[in-house]
């Protein structure tokens, strides 16, 4: 009988938080600063006799993340010395949460939040420089928040690989659509750690490894899935004993992942209330309910606006919110088209096949008023599908005050509805294609969309295609 695994997967991940300074001091918190070791002072380099100061709008941020995914708010919260000793920690220690986390619970995608809390960056280690490193403060003592999920567990690898990533997405998403951190991954602005086992027993955890340095979306679905399938089958040729508890890393190069260290657990790092910060009472602090009020539209709630007041495709949804200036943008045409969905989806699909594959800055350069006019040209016969279509792409180049149709009507694009027009046009096109009126006749009857694709061209895209069809199958009988 064939053996069933149950793969499991947490997941920890830090995003820095965007303030203007520093977690426990006034240093700027610029992640854009390329000159190493300029944004420090005495605290956050641990001089002797200096002493933290806690920066509320980190909290602050924290504390909207939590509302944002139904966590509760702490009343009591401190923060914690987390001892252990890298070049990269200026103190010797790490300020961080241990016990009273600021944010307990929440859901989120696919995964249970465990808890949110608060802490310290560290710097940055350099090693470009041969055979020695470097280290640049400038990042020690940023706000960092990390967010830790409960294990959540699939019948297959690449299943909860999959929703491991959708999950971090959605999280990046949620930080942006709050304004609390850019999340950018490829600066290190937001880390993805995941923890990974597998077992025989469902109700049982296997063996747990860490998984650090995954620093895009697709790194973390591709090392959870090297992981467990790693796992399972060291299992099969019964080598279980070989899976330990340790840190390993992800080598984006061999895609593939490999042991760091032993992995510590809470006792190693000595946690122990931090004596030189006060201890604090959030709902005293802060009005949650009106901060709960003033949250933003979330992408969740967004999506189903979206298709319940639209109607458009899943993805062209998921174009908008990835991109908030875009959907704002398409929000103010959708609204003036409203209530017809069809015109609603046919702007959508031009915004999501020809204007963002263009490449170009069309939102600075197509009025809203010129494109909401064009699309109901497109529905009254005066413009065809294939002429907007043309436009869009050359709209940067209008004069300005010219609108698409304006364009259009100067170009002699207006759509032909005058049968008699169109029907030279379609005599000229068929005497010119007997092999194609041949196909068509002998039973295979979409070889007539060759033909109304010929003759759309011959007009310079202005002759409307049901009168072309029309007079085509007339002509054909």
């Amino acid at each position: 009988m064939e053996k069933k695994y149950y793969p499991t997967v947490g997941l920890e991940i830090h995003a820095e938080l965007k303030t203007q300074t520093k977690m426990f001091c006034a240093c700027k918190n610029d992640p854009d600063e390329e000159r190493p070791n300029v944004n420090i002072c005495p605290v956050c380099m641990a001089h002797p006799g200096t002493l933290p100061v806690i920066n509320k709008k980190a909290i602050e941020n924290v504390i909207k993340v939590g509302l944002a995914i139904g966590g509760n708010i702490a009343d009591f919260t401190e923060f914690d010395r987390k001892n252990y000793f890298y070049p990269d920690i200026p103190k010797g220690f790490q300020t961080s949460q241990y016990k009273y986390p600021i944010v307990s619970g929440g859901h989120l995608a696919d995964f249970d939040v465990t808890r949110v809390h608060l802490e310290e960056d560290t710097a940055n280690n350099k090693h470009d420089r041969g055979d020695f490193s470097l280290v640049d403060f400038n990042r020690a003592g940023v706000p960092l928040m990390e967010l830790v999920t409960e294990p959540l567990t699939l019948d297959s690898a690449e299943t909860i690989a999959k929703s491991a990533s959708s999950f971090a997405k959605e999280f990046q998403l949620v930080l942006w659509y709050l304004g609390v951190s850019e999340a950018n991954m490829e600066k290190g602005e937001m880390r993805v750690e995941a923890n990974i086992s597998v077992s025989l027993d469902k109700n049982k955890l296997g063996t747990k490894v860490e998984v650090k340095n995954l620093n895009s979306f697709k790194s973390v679905e591709k090392a959870i899935k090297f992981e467990l399938d790693r796992m399972i089958d060291l299992l099969e040729s019964g080598q279980g004993s070989e899976i330990v508890q340790e840190t390993r890393g992800w080598d984006e190069g061999k895609q593939k992942t490999f042991s760091q260290r032993k992995k510590e657990g809470s006792a190693d790092y000595r946690y122990f209330p931090e004596p030189d910060l006060p201890k604090m009472k959030l709902h005293e602090a802060f009005d949650l309910e009106k901060m709960k009020q003033e949250l933003p539209e979330l992408p969740k709630s967004k999506r189903l606006r979206y298709k319940n007041d639209f109607g458009i495709k899943d993805e062209d949804i998921e174009s908008y919110i990835n991109d908030k200036d875009l959907g704002t943008w398409f929000e103010e045409i959708a609204y003036s088209l409203m209530p017809d969905k069809e015109k609603i989806r046919i702007a959508s699909n031009l915004i999501t096949n020809d204007l963002i594959g263009s490449g170009k800055d069309f939102k600075n350069f197509i009025n809203i008023d010129s494109f909401v006019e064009a699309i109901n040209s497109v529905f009254n016969g005066e413009l065809s599908s294939r002429v907007i279509k043309d436009l869009l792409m050359v709209a940067d180049g209008f004069e300005k005050g010219q609108t698409i149709l304006k364009y259009a009507r100067e170009k002699g694009l207006i759509q032909k509805n005058d049968e008699g027009a169109i029907k030279v046009i379609v005599e000229k096109v068929v005497s010119e294609n007997p092999d194609v009126v041949a196909v068509y006749k002998s039973g295979k009857e979409n070889a007539i969309m060759s033909l109304v694709g010929k003759i759309i061209k011959e007009s310079s895209g202005s002759a409307n295609p049901q009168i072309v069809i029309k007079i085509l199958k007339d002509l054909l009988k």
